[in-house]
C-alpha cells in the first residue's frame, strides 16, 4: 500500500508551528509527516532552527495514528549514533510505534557552527556505516561493545527500548550511498526532481545493493520539492525562507547568511526555476504521479512551500491525496 507524508520543515517554522502542522495533517488524512532536522536553516532573515527532538515528542504526543519520519538527522557528529539510537526508541515510545528513522551524511551548515570538521564524502560515508550498525544492533536490543574506528561504545543499552522495530532508512543521492543504504538500511530516501535520473543514480542501484547482499527490496520513500504559487510574485515570498536551499556551496556553508547573500545575487528566475511549480489541486497531483508510477516509490513525501501553509495542508487533504490514491488503486 503507497503511503503519503506531508513534510514539517524546521528551517522555516517554529516548533510550535510545526506540531500544529502536523496535527493538521493527520487530519487532513496523510498517513505520515517526515521532520526535517537542523541546527542552522537556510537562511538567516526568514527563517526557525527548533530542536527537532523536542518537536518530534510533541507530534508524537499531539497525534494519534500518523507515523513519523526524520528528513533527516545526521549521527555523525553532533549526535553519537548510540544517541540518535535513544532518540529514536524515546520517540517510538512516546508514539506507541509509529516512528521511523531517517538518516543522512548531512551538510557543514549543521556541524561547522558547533566547531565539528565536515571532511570528505568518503570519510562521511565510513562513519555512516559504522554509526547504520551501531544503531541497528542497538534498536534490536543488544547491549553493545563497539570497538570501531569512529565510534566506540562500551556495554551501551538502551533500558527504555524501542516498542516495535524501528525502520532505519538512508537518504542518498548518488550510487555510492544508494548502495550503502542497499546493504545495511531497512530503506532510502531520494529527494526527485528528474524521475529517470533518479531512478538510475540512485533507486536501482540501492535495489540491486540489496539484492546482491541478500536482503529485501528497502522502503523507498520519495520526496520532491515544489511551490503553491499562482505567479512568480507569489512564489518567491512562499519560497523566501528556502532560496538558501539552492544557493552555491550549500554542502559547505557554515553561515546561512551566507547562503541567503549568495541566493540574493542570483537572477530570482534561477532561483524559482529549481523548484517544481503548481497554481492549484490538479497541478500538484500532475507534479507528485511520476513518483507513484514511473518510480514506483512506497511513500510519497509532499515538501511544499505557499504563503498560506494551513490552507496548502487543507487543500492536500481534499482534492490532492483524494486524487493521488486513485492512481494507486
Amino acid at each position: 500500500m503507497k503511503r503519503f507524508a506531508y513534510f514539517c520543515g524546521h528551517e522555516q517554522w517554529h516548533p510550535e508551528q510545526l506540531v500544529r502542522h502536523a496535527v493538521a495533517a493527520e487530519q487532513a488524512g496523510f498517513d505520515m509527516v517526515v521532520v526535517s532536522e537542523h541546527f542552522h536553516p537556510w537562511v538567516d532573515d526568514a527563517s526557525a532552527s527548533g530542536f527537532a527532538y523536542s518537536t518530534l515528542g510533541a507530534v508524537a504526543q499531539a497525534t494519534q495514528r500518523i507515523e513519523i519520519v526524520t528528513g533527516v538527522t545526521t549521527p555523525l557528529w553532533r549526535y553519537h549514533p548510540a544517541l540518535v539510537a535513544q532518540a529514536a526508541a524515546t520517540i517510538d515510545r512516546l508514539s506507541a510505534g509509529r516512528f521511523s528513522l531517517g538518516v543522512g551524511t548531512g551538510e557543514n551548515i549543521n556541524e561547522g557552527p558547533l566547531g565539528y570538521p565536515f571532511p570528505p564524502y568518503a570519510e562521511r560515508s565510513a562513519r555512516m556505516s559504522e554509526a547504520l550498525e551501531i544503531m541497528r544492533r542497538l534498536l534490536d536490543g543488544e547491549k553493545l561493545t563497539y570497538p570501531g574506528s569512529f565510534y566506540t561504545t562500551d556495554r551501551a543499552k538502551l533500558y527504555s527500548p524501542p516498542v516495535s522495530r524501528v525502520p532505519i532508512l538512508l537518504a542518498a543521492g548518488g550510487p555510492k550511498t544508494a548502495g550503502l543504504a542497499g546493504r545495511q538500511a531497512d530503506g532510502i530516501i531520494v529527494s526527485v526532481k528528474d524521475p529517470a535520473d533518479a531512478l538510475e543514480r540512485v533507486i536501482t542501484p540501492a535495489r540491486e545493493s540489496a539484492r546482491a547482499a541478500g536482503r529485501a527490496r528497502p522502503i523507498l520513500l520519495t520526496s520532491r520539492w515544489a511551490i503553491l504559487a499562482e505567479d512568480d510574485d507569489q512564489a518567491w515570498e512562499a519560497l523566501y525562507s528556502w532560496r538558501g536551499l539552492r544557493a552555491p556551496g550549500r554542502l559547505q556553508a557554515v553561515d546561512p547568511k551566507t547562503l541567503r547573500e549568495r541566493a540574493d545575487q542570483l537572477p530570482r528566475e534561477d532561483i524559482l526555476g529549481r523548484y517544481a511549480r503548481a497554481s492549484d489541486a490538479e497541478g500538484i497531483v500532475d507534479l507528485y504521479r511520476p513518483l507513484l508510477g514511473d518510480i514506483d516509490a512506497d511513500i510519497i513525501t509532499i515538501q511544499m512551500a505557499a504563503v498560506d501553509q494551513e490552507a496548502l495542508i487543507d487543500l492536500l487533504g481534499q482534492e490532492v491525496l483524494p486524487a493521488l490514491r486513485e492512481h494507486t488503486e
